[in-house]
Formats: structure tokens, C-alpha cells, sequence
């Protein structure tokens, strides 16, 4: 009986050492989408999100500090009107969007 307790936790460490990695991906999905939505939706109508995401993922995926600058403007551009979020995070959303 013992055994089996000891296994169990086991798996349930295993599973929860690769959720973890599981969701930093979607969150990097979630916030490039996210980003990339908010710039067709205020700057560009015909923009290209779907490969815009891709990049944005590949990028941040890749690279610690495109991670933080996603993060970074994810947070800048959250709960700003268009006309803010271009004049108050252009820094920050530099290298993800165009």
C-alpha cells in the first residue's frame, strides 16, 4: 500500500513538472495573439495576426529577453485605449509588432 502512495506522487510530480512547461508556452501564445490582435484592431484592419503570433511565439520561445519584452508590452497595452497604447508603450512593443 505504501508503494502504491509513493507512486502516485510520483506521477502527480511528473504531470505537474510538465504542466509547467506547458503553460509558459500558452501564456507566450495567449500574450502574442493578444498583442497582435490589439495592433490590427487599432493600427491596421488587414494586418496579418496568424503570422504575426507565430513570430511573436518563436521569438519569445527563443529568447529570454523577447519573453520579457512581450510581458512588458502585454502589460503596457492591457487596459489602455488605442490612442494611449500607441503613444505610451511604443517602447515596449518595439521587435514584437511592426
Amino acid at each position: 500500500m505504501r508503494i502504491i502512495g509513493i507512486a502516485c506522487a510520483g506521477i502527480v510530480l511528473c504531470l505537474s513538472a510538465f504542466g509547467c512547461s506547458a503553460a509558459d508556452k500558452v501564456q507566450n501564445k495567449i500574450s502574442c495573439s493578444d498583442v497582435c490582435n490589439r495592433y490590427k484592431d487599432c493600427l491596421d484592419k488587414d494586418y496579418d495576426v496568424d503570422g504575426c503570433t507565430s513570430r511573436c511565439e518563436n521569438n519569445a520561445n527563443n529568447n529570454q529577453d523577447k519573453d520579457r519584452t512581450l510581458d512588458m508590452c502585454n502589460t503596457c497595452i492591457n487596459d489602455r485605449s488605442c490612442s494611449s497604447a500607441v503613444f505610451n508603450c511604443t517602447d515596449d512593443c518595439g521587435g514584437i509588432v511592426p
